[in-house]
């Protein structure tokens, strides 16, 4: 009995630690996501031997002998040794691309979890009958067997606990900045790019305030209250707030916790159309910044992004245009030239002045920001030779059209937060390097009912501007491949791949002779989209 509850608690450890790392990745089941990963990945989330020994342990029932009983015992403990053997193959072959986050959270989660089996192991042990032994070493399969609802169980039982936490650090960072009355704060926001404008308008705003930045992607209310409770500090003049959010109310939650005075609108577009169900309720919901800001603040919007122009806005701010392809934007570029330099590009503003400006980074999203970050930039003083030099010192963010040699290979990494959008820009900027154009993509997610649509356009764009595509992942690229075929690209140059690592061996073999490789990288699925193997 010892040695099969220890091969049971080690095996139940791996397939939990499993469960937690979903879990976190699907948001602790937002929205319900994490129930409908499981639905829709059940080969992964079931695994056949984890129900075999439920067969052995019924013949305890009916054959009462101790060493049949012992016997069964073994074989059980076989069965959860291969487990634990798969397990280990698996976890050193697979390298999370995002690891589960040891939070307070998490271990909180695995505590209860472990209080949950022990209760259950306890009753096993201490079991009167083999009748009840029995019943016991089922319920204890069926645990294993089910353990990624059995975490969700864990989870709905942390809930009060996660929620008192939530408001501790709520409250603590509401306190601590009623203390910095002077605090200017920007909130950005918008379907795609949020990062990059966050990172761009924080390096011209550093040319003349210290400024407060949301690290990394955090753009949730836990991000906030950490970078208030743990960064902010009574030096910093300005916090920019990056927000996200998968449904409405979310961006007016937040705003009502930092109180932006100025806004910033990137893009409004498809993305998590699954949990939003419409564009104009990603609108509706982009828009809670603009209008919870006060009566003299200012918005920073898109005039060549038709559903920021066509929006009726319901408070008076000031608003300040930028644009492209618009030239009646209050601030707009011309002249744009791109290069393995980077970009440079004139802009114009107070309707006639000039300034030409050079940046290292790549793609017509990055002139859009840099264009917020000039307009919020000369809105709060900042001089021309300061924003210049801002814009010229600007560094590509980690994998958002990041451009970087990797040996023999010019790498576009744009691997974060692929979407439409984006990715119809990134090709723009790899169809104007010169040399042999390769695209490894495994595709865009959480577009809801658009997402066979907007791949399949993807993939015919591909089609016009590379001369190889590799696919990751061949279930969710079919679309891809398809569309590469019917529009006529050369079915021996489309390579269908497994993990993103083996497209580097496929890429440098590739490689000819005075002719540079430019290979895009749109696109790296968190580990929740991994297809199984």
């Amino acid at each position: 009995m010892i040695l099969f509850l220890i091969s049971y608690i080690i095996y139940i450890v791996y397939r939990s630690t499993e469960a937690m790392h979903m879990l976190q990745q699907n948001l602790y089941n937002e929205n319900n996501r994490y129930l409908k990963w499981i639905k829709k990945n059940y080969k992964k989330v079931f695994t056949i031997y984890d129900f075999i020994p439920i067969i052995f342990f019924i013949f305890i029932y009916f054959i009462d002998d101790k060493q049949v009983s012992d016997f069964i015992l073994v074989a059980g403990m076989f069965v959860y040794m291969y487990g634990i053997y798969n397990e280990y193959k698996k976890n050193k072959e697979n390298q999370n691309k995002l690891p589960l986050n040891i939070t307070s959270r998490i271990k909180r989660l695995f505590v209860t979890f472990l209080l949950l089996i022990g209760l259950v192991i306890g009753f096993t042990i201490k079991a009167p009958n083999r009748i009840v032994m029995a019943t016991m070493l089922i319920v204890l399969s069926l645990i294993l067997g089910l353990i990624y609802y059995f975490i969700y169980l864990a989870n709905v039982i942390d809930m009060p606990l996660n929620k008192l936490e939530y408001y501790y650090y709520f409250h603590k960072a509401k306190k601590k900045l009623k203390q910095y009355q002077n605090l200017q704060v920007v909130g950005i926001t918008g379907s795609y790019g949020k990062t990059s404008s966050k990172n761009v308008v924080n390096e011209i705003l550093s040319s003349k305030y210290i400024v407060r930045p949301t690290p990394k992607n955090y753009n949730t209310p836990y991000g906030l209250m950490m970078t208030i409770n743990n960064y902010l500090d009574k030096f910093d003049e300005v916090l920019i707030a990056e927000m996200g959010a998968y449904t409405t109310g979310r961006i007016k939650n937040l705003c009502d916790f930092v109180h932006p005075k100025y806004g910033i609108l990137t893009v409004i577009g498809e993305a998590h159309l699954e949990t939003f169900k419409t564009k104009e309720n990603i609108q509706k919901t982009k828009f809670e910044l603009i209008e919870s800001l006060p009566s003299d603040g200012v918005a920073v919007l898109n005039r060549d992004d038709s559903w920021q122009v066509n929006y009726e806005l319901k408070n008076k701010v000031k608003v300040i245009w930028i644009g492209i392809d618009n030239k009646e934007a209050d601030v707009y570029a011309t002249n744009i030239k791109f290069g393995s330099f980077g970009m440079s590009f004139d802009c114009h503003y107070n309707h006639g002045e000039k300034i030409s400006l050079k940046t290292r980074l790549l793609g017509s999203h990055n002139i859009y920001n840099i264009l917020s970050g000039v307009a919020l930039a000369l809105e709060m003083g900042i001089s021309i030779s300061d924003i210049k030099g801002s814009v010229a010192s600007l560094k590509a963010v980690e994998h958002r059209l990041e451009l970087k040699k990797i040996g023999n290979i010019y790498m576009l990494d744009d691997a974060y937060n692929s979407n439409p959008i984006g990715a119809s820009g990134a090709l723009d900027v790899l169809n104007r390097m010169n040399g042999t154009k390769v695209v490894v993509t495994p595709g865009m997610v959480e577009l809801g009912k658009l997402e066979k649509e907007k791949n399949y356009e993807f993939g015919k764009k591909i089609s016009e501007v590379a001369d190889y595509c590799l696919l990751i992942g061949e279930k969710r690229t079919k679309v891809i491949h398809d569309a590469l075929i019917e529009n006529g690209f050369n079915e021996d140059n489309i390579f269908v791949l497994k993990r993103v690592i083996d497209a580097y061996n496929v890429i440098n073999a590739l490689k000819q002779d005075k002719v540079d490789i430019y290979a895009l990288f749109e696109n790296d699925l968190p580990d929740i989209y991994t297809e199984d193997r």
